[in-house]
């Protein structure tokens, strides 16, 4: 399954660009839409404390096979988003 085919282009990247500035709102909604989830331990572990890094490590599980590049993208976002979240959190106290 690739994750094009799945969402299509456009909602695609607004997904993505929601995922990168928005991850926990957007998990939030996107788990109450599609109540299956997988892992949920993980889902709720990583939504109070890393959901960038949960968001990497599920697109790595589900699409590497069919989209290594999105998989990279989402462990480079992952990384730099976490760390400049804790940055800027940090610099305001």
């Amino acid at each position: 399954m690739n994750f094009w085919d799945v969402h299509g282009i456009w909602s695609g990247i607004w997904f993505l660009i929601f995922l990168g500035f928005f991850p926990r709102i957007t998990m939030l909604v996107m788990s109450i839409c599609f109540m299956g989830f997988a892992h949920p331990v993980l889902f709720w572990f990583g939504w109070v404390l890393m959901p960038r890094l949960v968001v990497a490590v599920l697109a790595t599980s589900f699409y590497w096979q069919t989209n290594p590049v999105l998989c990279v993208f989402a462990w480079l976002i992952a990384l730099c988003g976490e760390s400049a979240e804790k940055k800027t959190l940090r610099s305001e106290r």
